[in-house]
């Protein structure tokens, strides 16, 4: 059960999360204002962006093509602005 961040999904709104990918499962935990994205997607070739973008669309409720990373590419740190 994903994390329902539909509260957030503000045109123009920048998310900032923080990933674990390979994860055991794929999950959303938001706490203390982070909001931590689990996934079990290796890191490589774009691979676990994409599946972050993802599951943080469908908690969103927002379809994937309305998220854009705009920093964070290589790094687990990432922000995902709302289009």
């Amino acid at each position: 059960m994903a994390e329902d961040l539909s509260h957030l999904a503000l045109d123009g709104a920048e998310i900032a999360v923080r990933v674990t990918p390979k994860a055991s499962r794929d999950r959303i935990v938001a706490e203390e204002g982070q909001i931590r994205v689990y996934v079990t997607t290796v890191p490589e070739d774009g691979k676990a962006n994409a599946a972050v973008q993802k599951l943080l669309a469908k908690a969103l409720g927002i379809p994937k093509s309305r998220l854009t990373l705009i920093r964070g590419q290589t790094s687990r740190d990432k922000v995902f602005r709302i289009g």
